[in-house]
């Protein structure tokens, strides 16, 4: 049964002992021997089966080996199947000169020597092997550029959705700023005009609503010019605690092409539009000499420049956590070049080819609402972050976060052989503040606490409230009795303040236990805080307002 993953090899000759010998000298699972005893067999079976090589004889009757050799390479299928001579005639050079002029790769003369057929088989056998392997990657390759481009006619689709749909919600707000815009002169123009029915007869006072009339007309004018091209809308205070969008507001573009063709294009229809600065560099490193000293509102990139690709540019852009939304606008790409540059960061793709004044505003108005939009969500992330570490009372860390901060803290303690303070503090006789003044007054309390423990103690040590009236502090790179020493200025200073809530004015004390990593030689941070915890009890239990240190 012959394998699939096999060469196939085909043997022509019109004896059957000469195909046994060679059969016999070439079996193999690596290989599946056909046989032909003439060469109109061997062409048809040529046309049923792919062949890694043929070894031909040359004397057959009705067809030799040369017409044979001819026939397969005046066809597709078989012009490229290496041909080797088998043959028992004349070693003159004549002979040989006609084999290879008929198409064979390589001669052998009867009696075969087995070790050099071998040898010659095995190496068109590997080059037949290395053939399919090439094939294979050629076809996965083909299939992956169809699979890519269906991709990318996807992304670009979908990026062409999210486009319009940010361009509509920037048209929306357009719109209603516009309104707001429009309102004052408007309603000057229709009072001015309802006086000027009113005064026809007074030729001084009617002069007067003319030129307001005037002006009203200029003021429209100017507006209706200014909401006609998009621009970078920010937005300014108005009447009863909102915002309207800033019309007046010039923006400014940065081009980073190297193409003076392109730029061109660029420029005249960029040009067309009002009120944007545009401004030009040629590499990356200019660009980012120029970003030291200058901003900008988008940036017009090109994709292949003097000193690397659009996507090293993207790339440094968030190296160097530059958050300038940019615009690869380019004459050399493709659908490929889209997907990887949206991926990597740009806001947008446009071919130079369909590069027009509508289109550039189209896209410098969408790039725009869609950076606002990146601004207000890393903003979000940045408050979802600070929650899930900070308390929002007192803006100290919480218990999580100073959990795995200890956990850091005593194994660098570990390693270097230092010293770490861990102090728990409670105030005393909170639930009285509470139950005589209310929760609000507690909670004036515990911020004021929050901001005298910043200001009082060292920004390298970690601040916590640890829960309820209890906070934590760990304090690195000193010893005990500096530690002891800054915890008890602060509570001295905590007994002093005067707190005040509703009129009302009262003190508060504290009570602070603390343990040392380098005389307690606990095993664990758990251990540690327990440690600290019951040098706290003991402060209560000895009378309060006081600090103890735990020991063994």
């Amino acid at each position: 049964m012959n394998s699939p993953q096999a060469a196939n090899v085909l043997l022509v000759d019109d004896k059957q002992e000469n195909l046994l010998v060679l059969e016999s000298l070439l079996e193999g699972p690596w290989v599946n021997i056909f046989k032909a005893k003439s060469g109109n067999e061997a062409l048809g079976l040529m046309l049923e089966h792919e062949f890694a090589l043929v070894l031909l004889d040359v004397q057959m009757p009705d067809m030799d080996g040369f017409e044979t050799a001819e026939l397969m390479r005046k066809s597709a299928k078989t012009k490229h199947i290496p041909i080797i001579f088998v043959t028992a005639i004349s070693k003159e050079e004549q002979n040989v000169f006609k084999g290879y002029e008929s198409g064979a790769v390589d001669y052998l003369f009867k009696p075969v020597n087995p070790y050099i057929l071998k040898s010659k088989v095995n190496v068109f056998l590997e080059l037949n092997k290395q053939k399919m392997s090439l094939k294979k990657l050629n076809t996965d390759l083909k299939k992956t550029v169809e699979e890519l481009k269906i991709a990318n006619k996807k992304i670009i689709e979908q990026q062409k959705s999210v486009i319009e749909e940010e361009r509509l919600k920037v048209l929306l707000q357009m719109a209603g700023a516009t309104a707001h815009e429009l309102n004052q002169p408007l309603m000057g123009l229709l009072t001015t005009i309802y006086l000027l029915k009113t005064d026809k007869d007074e030729p001084q006072k009617f002069a007067e609503h003319i030129e307001k009339i005037e002006e009203s007309g200029i003021r429209i004018s100017e507006i209706v010019k200014n909401i006609q091209t998009i621009r970078h809308y920010e937005t300014r205070p108005y009447m009863y605690n909102t915002s309207i969008i800033n019309i007046d507001q010039k923006l400014k573009i940065l081009c980073v092409i190297t193409s003076e063709e392109d730029y061109s294009t660029i420029e005249k229809h960029i040009s067309k539009l009002e009120k944007i600065e545009l401004s030009r560099v040629k590499t990356i490193e200019d660009a980012k000499l120029i970003f030291s000293n200058t901003q900008f509102d988008i940036i017009c990139l090109d994709f292949f420049l003097k000193d690397g690709t659009g996507l090293d540019f993207l790339c440094m852009l968030d190296k160097e956590k530059i958050n300038i939304p940019a615009v690869v606008i380019t004459g050399q790409g493709d659908e490929i070049i889209a997907s990887q540059v949206i991926q990597a960061g740009a806001y947008d793709y446009l071919p130079i080819d369909r590069v027009s004044s509508e289109s550039i505003s189209r896209t410098i108005g969408s790039t725009l609402e869609k950076a606002r939009l990146k601004r207000e969500l890393r903003e979000a992330m940045k408050k979802m972050a600070a929650m899930t570490t900070k308390d929002e009372l007192t803006g100290l860390y919480n218990r999580r976060y100073l959990m795995e901060a200890l956990e850091r803290e005593l194994a660098r303690a570990k390693r270097y052989e230092n010293d770490l303070l861990f102090c728990m503090l409670d105030l005393d006789h909170f639930k009285h503040i509470n139950d005589t003044l209310g929760h609000q007054a507690g909670d004036m309390v515990l911020a004021e606490l929050g901001k005298m423990l910043k200001d009082s103690i060292r920004d390298s040590d970690l601040l916590c409230r640890y829960g309820g009236e209890e906070f934590a502090i760990i304090l690195t790179n000193t010893n005990a009795q500096h530690a002891i020493n800054a915890v008890e200025r602060f509570r001295e200073r905590v007994a002093q303040n005067v707190f005040a809530f509703g009129g009302t004015e009262f003190h508060v004390t504290i009570s602070i236990g603390l343990a040392s990593f380098r005389s307690s030689k606990p095993q664990s941070s758990d251990d540690l805080i327990g440690m600290a915890d019951h040098a706290l009890y003991q402060a209560k239990t000895e009378g309060r307002n006081r600090v103890i240190e735990y020991t063994l």
